[in-house]
């Protein structure tokens, strides 16, 4: 069974997109610990990071850096952390989380609720800084 982030990638469910390309998409992710938490994913479903081959993985992160950018035009932070768990979802995928403190990382943390068309706006400002 395909994982939510292929069915995403097909299109199956809507995300707020911030940035796609060929081998790649960034979204905001509906459960996020700020405003502006985004992930990225690679569109091949592989589950874990370090299964990915090594040159798309190097691409992966030079995409994350381009939205990582983005993202800090668009959210008052003094950076954006980079997280990899991956037992969350069978897929491989980075968090990029504006943060001012440390504490933001933290995903034990209450998850924020935002309405739609605030991820909307929020995704639409990072595009804009891409």
């Amino acid at each position: 069974m395909a994982s939510i982030f292929s069915r995403i990638v097909l299109g199956e469910i809507p995300c707020y997109k911030i940035y796609e390309d060929d081998n790649f998409l960034a979204f905001l992710d509906v459960f996020p610990l700020v405003k502006g938490h985004t992930l990225v994913i690679p569109k091949k479903e592989i589950d874990y990071i370090f299964d990915i081959e090594d040159e798309l993985l190097a691409e992966m992160m030079l995409f994350s850096k381009k939205v990582a950018y983005a993202i800090k035009k668009t959210i008052p932070c003094l950076k954006v952390g980079v997280s990899v768990i991956g037992l969350e979802v069978p897929h491989a995928h980075i968090h990029l989380i504006p943060m001012n403190n440390v504490s933001e990382m933290n995903f034990n943390r209450p998850k924020l609720t935002i309405e739609g068309i605030e991820m909307e706006k929020i995704a639409s400002d990072i595009r804009a800084n891409l």
